[in-house]
């Protein structure tokens, strides 16, 4: 009784997005280029300068 309830209890409801759904990033959309490549190399670069700027003031 108990692993059918377990069973029942773990599967998705109907309409919500499956994460075995998702879609490989296609970086030949200009989009997906920005958002998962250069927006995250601008953020580590900056968080680097900043670091920097505040060592320096201290």
């Amino acid at each position: 009784m108990l692993s059918i309830f377990s069973t029942l209890l773990l599967q998705l409801p109907m309409g919500t997005p499956n994460p075995d759904d998702n879609k490989p990033v296609d970086l030949s959309d200009p989009f997906e280029l920005i958002v998962f490549i250069i927006i995250p190399i601008l953020a580590v670069f900056f968080y680097i300068l900043w670091r920097k700027k505040r060592k320096n003031k201290e």
